[in-house]
């Protein structure tokens, strides 16, 4: 694993708006995190939070005749916002790749698999047909798909949904990319296929050197393969820092809410706590902080104040008007409490 330092990946106060027939969309705001080669940064939050948009906005597949992006996203060095859409294609999918969502949607039905990988190297490479070819055969066995020459040949539709998002992943790492983005990779996974895909992905970070930036809605994943972690709302940072100060000693209001309803065995009797109401439109947000509506805290400054990120030991981020005082009582006494946490 690479002990270099310096980031791979810098994002720096990333907004992103969509202009709509209704108002401005505000999906992003002022986001701002770094990903070093070796390191998984989990993201999570609740559908509508802002993690799909950002990833988009890093792989540059936002259509800017619809969204305003600003801010910088320096890949080694290079700001990706600033390349032309030429210079962008020729970083994407060799350098920074992507598992999307829903690998059924992204492989062309009426193309065999190995062919689709094998266009994938050609498009960065000038090497022949058989060569990739070759390529797409020796990828699809990496990620453990068996008899990788005899399925090659076959059509999306005959492999399962396991196999097809193992056929993605093989899809991104055809290049040995220095960052791989991971959108819901196992949505629509049963649990055992579910956990074959993360430790597949994990296990490519390992041999690839790579980064990785997962996005999930499940905190036992992020909890097990993360070195950090950022939970978002809102199109907002809530909190981010080192995955073991974020389970073991949260900050924010809404990453204990995100904590209380996460399953595990002890609650496997008890009614889990769901975090009560819904986020909010991003057409028209609530004023001062986001959550606060939905937030048992609140006080007076929460429907007034938007919070701002404040630095915390251990670079640990947290956006939370509560006193700090106040936050380690209701640690100490309820949450962690509940979680099974002691100081």
């Amino acid at each position: 694993m690479s002990t270099s330092s310096s980031p791979l990946l810098e994002v720096r106060n990333l907004s992103v708006r969509f202009r709509t027939r209704d108002g401005v969309v505000q999906a992003v705001s002022d986001l701002s995190f770094t990903l070093k080669r070796g390191e998984t940064l989990g993201i999570v939050g609740e559908s509508g939070s802002g993690k799909s948009v950002t990833s988009l906005a890093i792989m540059g597949l936002l259509n800017r005749n619809f969204a305003d992006v600003t801010g910088e996203i320096l890949f080694e060095g290079t700001d990706l916002l600033k390349l032309s859409p030429n210079e962008l294609r020729k970083i994407r999918g060799r350098d920074v790749s992507m598992i999307f969502q829903d690998p059924f949607a992204c492989l062309h039905p009426m193309y065999r698999v190995g062919s689709q990988i094998a266009e994938a190297v050609r498009a960065h490479e000038n090497v022949s047909k058989a060569k990739a070819n070759a390529r797409a055969v020796e990828m699809l066995g990496k990620v453990g798909i068996p008899n990788p020459e005899v399925r090659a040949r076959d059509y999306p539709h005959q492999f399962s949904g396991g196999m097809r998002q193992r056929a993605m992943i093989a899809m991104a790492l055809v290049h040995n990319p220095a960052v791989l983005i991971a959108d819901e990779p196992t949505t629509a996974l049963d649990v055992t296929v579910q956990a074959q895909i993360i430790e597949l992905i994990d296990q490519v970070k390992r041999d690839f050197d790579c980064g990785v930036i997962l996005i999930t809605h499940d905190l036992g994943v992020v909890a097990e393969t993360a070195s950090h972690v950022m939970v978002m709302y809102a199109g907002r940072v809530r909190e981010y820092g080192p995955s073991n100060e974020i389970f073991n000693a949260a900050q924010d209001p809404y990453t204990w809410g995100l904590l209380e309803s996460m399953p595990t065995v002890e609650k496997r009797l008890e009614v889990l706590l769901a975090i009560e109401g819904s986020p909010p439109s991003l057409l028209h947000p609530p004023p001062g902080c986001a959550f606060h509506p939905r937030c048992k805290y609140r006080f007076e400054p929460c429907d007034k104040i938007v919070p701002t990120l404040k630095e915390l030991p251990g670079g640990h981020l947290d956006a939370c008007h509560l006193p700090s005082e106040r936050k380690r009582e209701i640690w100490e006494n309820r949450v962690g409490a509940e979680l099974g946490i002691t100081a």
